[in-house]
Parts: structure tokens; sequence; C-alpha cells
């Protein structure tokens, strides 16, 4: 039988990156345990800092810290270090999930405490698993990666119902109106339930009342992955 040398290879690494994979669970859950309430901010990393989502994620991360919650954040450049930076500079908790890639992500030096990920799914488990609320700001293909997982999991109860807010009406406006008009009452692929995982806001303050308010009546806790 003639063997494809390429696939063969393949298989011989396969049992030693699934204990790559479960060292790097291991050492971001013990990390992560014990660093208190966490809120992720996710955005684009190509936002600069006279952007005005630049500066609003910035002030929402310091109003956040106010409050007594901890940022968690992709842990790069852009809306990441915006919040990073809020966090860091109002003495509060930065949390930074680098991811490594061969180019963009660079981390940025407001964080706290900083984990570095080879893989991009154990990454998106940290982020979710320890967040009480999840704030998203303007951003590309992996700012909707991390939303979209966030309302499926929601969505599906496998983790608890905590805020899900989307800040800048202009960017987020026309793909929930896509989600209303299309998804819903054209295809009836979602819930009218579903359209109520989100709350759409303007301004750090209101992101920050939204995710207050909520919690002062009781809806608070680290999120549980079933």
């Amino acid at each position: 039988m003639i063997v494809n040398p390429s696939l063969s290879d393949f298989t011989k690494d396969e049992p030693w990156r699934i204990f790559r994979i479960m060292a790097e669970f291991v050492d971001s859950f013990e990390t992560m345990a014990n660093q208190g309430p966490l809120i992720p901010i996710f955005g684009s990393a190509r936002i600069k800092p006279d952007n005005p989502y630049y500066q609003s994620a910035e002030k929402l991360a310091a109003l956040l810290v106010e409050h007594g919650y901890g940022i968690l954040t992709g842990g790069g450049p852009g809306i990441m270090e915006a919040a990073s930076k809020g966090a860091y500079e109002a003495g509060g908790n930065s949390v930074g999930l680098n991811i490594r890639l061969p180019m963009e992500q660079h981390p940025n030096p407001y964080q706290n405490v900083a984990l570095d990920f080879r893989y991009f799914f154990v990454r998106k488990v940290c982020f979710i698993k320890y967040a009480v609320a999840l704030v998203a700001y303007p951003g590309g293909f992996g700012t909707l990666d991390e939303f979209s997982e966030a309302a499926t999991l929601i969505q599906t109860n496998k983790i608890n119902h905590v805020p899900l807010v989307l800040v800048g009406t202009k960017f987020w406006q026309p793909m929930l109106d896509w989600f209303r008009n299309t998804m819903l009452l054209e295809y009836g692929a979602i819930s009218s339930a579903d359209m109520e995982l989100f709350k759409l806001v303007n301004t750090p303050e209101e992101a920050c009342e939204v995710i207050t308010t909520i919690h002062h009546r009781g809806i608070r806790g680290t999120i549980k992955i079933d």
C-alpha cells in the first residue's frame, strides 16, 4: 500500500497536538480562575487612537473598573488596546488573551495579566467562560466570530444569559435589521426572542448602565459552560 508521507506525518503529530491543547486549557484556566468578574470587550485591531470608538472603549473600560469589574481583551492593538488602557490606567484588572499570529497581532502594554494562545478556540473558551457580560465594538471577522459564538451559546442555553452589548448604532444597526428582516421575517431562521439577546447603545455611559442595571437585579455570575 502506498502511503502519502505528509499524511503519515500528520497522523503521528496528532496525539502531541492534543497534549498542547490540553496544556493551553490547564494553564489558562489556572490563571483566569483568580481574576474576579471580567467583561470582555471585543473590537477591531485596526482602529487607531484618534478614532472615536477607541476613545469610547477606553472610557467604558474605566467606567466598568469603577463598578468593580475587570476588563478582558484580546491583548492586541485597536479596540483591544483602548479597553486594556482604560482599565489599566484606572487602576483596575486588565487581562489580555493574546493570539500568536504571523502578522498584525502584537501584545499591548496595558495588561496586568497576559496569556499567550496558539489556538483560537481555546482562547474563545476563556473569553466566554469567565465573562459576566460581553461588549462588542465595530470590528472585522474576528469580532463577528466572537460575537456570534456568544450569541449562539446564550441562545442555546449553553451559558447563562448575560448582557451582550453592541456599541455603535451606525455599525451594528444594519446587521440587526438584516437579522430581523431576513433571518426572522423572511426565512424564519431565528425566533423573535433571539432579537432580545442584544442591547444596542451608542455611548460608553449607556453600555455601562445596561450592564450595571442588569447586574443590580441579581443577574450576575461567572458563565459556566455546559
